[in-house]
């Protein structure tokens, strides 16, 4: 065996402290450490100071509690299965966050499975993560189409399925909101991008933009109307490049419009990017409005008029929803919960310009 430069020899790997070695070393009993460690009610009852003297132990001697033991002493996995399209900046990753701070204050482990809108995948990952023992499901702009064996919280699925609750922001309310202050400001023709066909969010944001549109007597024009990635048989992530092609495309048009209501606050960006790059003005040629108000919106230049989706707070609610469930063995609970929208105004939207796009 060769000796390390320091002079000293390698130490073999410790064998991990066994609870009842712990037990052991403090002259306790084996359900008392345990209690403590695994964060059962009952060390409610345990003095505090014992509590602190049992966790001291434990880290100064690298003792971890058996998953697999607590797990089937206990009749629990304390895993949950969340499914999301893809984890990007925007969107999904400002919800995952609201999951994850939920699920680790409550003990939870979780799995995390993209699947890239493939309809197989769609499919089958929820059956794969009940195989391997997930008490539950959430998932994230994922549609449903049948009931599942365990709890499932839904956010932005919208289908109707026995089990599943939906938690979603109210899409009449955020759409109308946006148009209206578009309409204040007197802009007419506007143009739109129409949510991916992979999103669930799509054709009900479509629906609240057609009724807005009808209150407020603005016309919707086919020719200023382009679908985000509509080409694509499984879209992806929305990405910034998106919204600065399509934008691209609208000009090209030649088709007057003065204002752009946008599917995400991504493709609006993006958009941003290719009208001054076409030497207009946002919003002195061109107003913008986007969706979600991710962080980077309240960062650009100029600031980006947005609908604000609660994101966070939609991820921790479904993961609450969810342990609730499970708590109370896939219970009664909601349907569906609605979120209020906010619409958030900054420097991207301004009056409508009269005549000609001026350039720079």
């Amino acid at each position: 065996m060769t000796t390390p430069r320091n002079g000293k020899t390698p130490q073999p790997h410790k064998k991990p402290v066994s609870l009842r070695v712990l037990a052991e070393h403090l002259k306790l009993s084996p359900a008392t450490v345990s209690v403590v460690m695994n964060d059962s009610p009952a060390a409610d009852a345990i003095p505090t100071h014992t509590k602190e003297r049992i966790r001291k132990a434990a880290h100064e001697l690298r003792y971890r509690p058996n998953f697999f033991a607590r797990s089937l002493s206990l009749k629990r996995g304390y895993m949950v299965g969340v499914l999301v399209p893809e984890i990007s900046e925007g969107y999904a990753a400002s919800i995952m966050s609201g999951i994850e701070d939920e699920l680790l204050r409550e003990g939870y482990f979780y799995f995390v499975a993209s699947h890239r809108g493939q309809s197989k995948l769609i499919h089958e990952y929820p059956l794969m993560l009940i195989d391997r023992a997930v008490e539950g499901l959430i998932l994230l702009n994922t549609p449903v189409k049948e009931r599942l064996a365990v709890p499932a919280v839904a956010i932005s699925g919208h289908r109707h399925i026995k089990g599943v609750t939906n938690i979603a922001v109210d899409h009449k309310k955020a759409t109308f909101a946006a148009l209206e202050h578009l309409a204040q400001h007197e802009h007419t023709r506007i143009a739109f991008f129409k949510g991916h066909h992979g999103s669930a969010d799509t054709e009900y944001r479509w629906r609240g933009i057609e009724r807005a549109a009808e209150k407020l007597k603005i016309k919707i024009r086919p020719e200023l109307t382009i679908q985000l990635q509509r080409d694509i048989p499984h879209p992806g992530p929305s990405l910034p490049e998106e919204g600065y092609h399509h934008a691209q495309e609208l000009l090209a048009t030649k088709q007057e419009f003065t204002a752009l209501f946008a599917f995400n606050d991504i493709s609006a960006i993006g958009a941003m990017r290719a009208f001054r790059d076409a030497g207009l003005r946002v919003p002195e040629d061109i107003s913008v409005v986007g969706f979600d108000d991710i962080r980077a919106a309240s960062y650009l230049m100029p600031r980006l008029t947005t609908v604000r989706q609660p994101l966070r707070q939609m991820g921790e609610l479904a993961a609450k929803e969810l342990l609730q469930r499970i708590a109370n063995g896939n219970g009664t609970s909601p349907q569906t919960i609605l979120l209020e929208p906010e619409l958030v105004v900054r420097e991207s939207t301004g009056p409508a310009r009269c005549g000609k796009m001026s350039k720079k």
